[in-house]
Order: structure tokens, then C-alpha cells, then sequence
């Protein structure tokens, strides 16, 4: 019995998959170039900022001596 619920759950979640991927459509190579674009800016800016709370870290307790 409970075999049954998990079945009809696997395969309702695998209709939602489906419905989504059917209102999916490729990208213009614009917008994916735009998208890299932003997507690597974001990474670049993450990266920054980890960067200098590093440098900060390794850095500030020499400060206090």
C-alpha cells in the first residue's frame, strides 16, 4: 500500500518535470551572451569580495600587537 503513494508521487513530480521542460525554449545566442556575461560578473564580484575578508583575516591581527 504504501508502495502505491510512493509510485503515484514519483510519477506525479515526474508530469511537473515534464510540463516545465515543455515551456522551455532555447536561448538566442544574445541572451545567453548577456546571461554569461552577468553570471560571470557575479562570480568575479563573490570572488572579490572573499578575497579581501581574506586579506583582511590574514592581515588585521598583525594590526594589534
Amino acid at each position: 500500500m504504501f508502495e502505491d503513494k510512493e509510485i503515484g508521487n514519483i510519477s506525479l513530480k515526474l508530469s511537473e518535470y515534464v510540463r516545465v521542460l515543455k515551456l522551455t525554449r532555447k536561448p538566442s545566442r544574445e541572451e545567453f551572451s548577456v546571461i554569461a556575461k552577468v553570471a560571470g560578473a557575479g562570480i568575479l564580484l563573490v570572488g572579490f569580495i572573499g578575497f579581501i575578508i581574506y586579506i583582511l583575516i590574514t592581515v588585521m591581527p598583525g594590526w594589534f600587537k
